[in-house]
């Protein structure tokens, strides 16, 4: 959302509008480093421990993962976290499913 102090947003709606603000600030880059952002997230979904919450990370991305192992890894450990990931490709990067993002099935999907 572009809020540093506060990244979450509340909603279909929330996400749409930090979907279309960042549109105009973010600029596509690399390298494409996910385990850091799933990592931030998983600390966020393990703090609140009663379940009360549940957290979905969105990720828009133009390029293929960097960082794999670390990502497989954070997303092994987020597993059991009341929290869901979804990674949308974007552009011209080779996003056919033969990254292996997924640690479940073995293939982004």
């Amino acid at each position: 959302n572009g809020d540093a102090a506060n990244p979450s947003c509340s909603g279909i709606e929330g996400i749409l509008e930090a979907y279309h603000k960042s549109l105009k600030s973010v600029q596509l880059y690399g390298p494409t480093n996910f385990a850091p952002v799933v990592n931030h997230v998983a600390r966020a979904a393990a703090a609140v421990p009663d379940g009360s919450q549940y957290f979905v990370l969105l990720i828009i991305t133009d390029g293929v993962i960097s960082d794999m192992a670390q990502t497989k890894e954070a997303i092994v450990n987020a597993a059991k976290l009341p929290m869901s990931i979804i990674i949308v490709g974007v552009g011209q990067a080779e996003f056919d499913g033969k990254s292996g993002a997924s640690p479940d099935c073995g293939a982004a999907g």
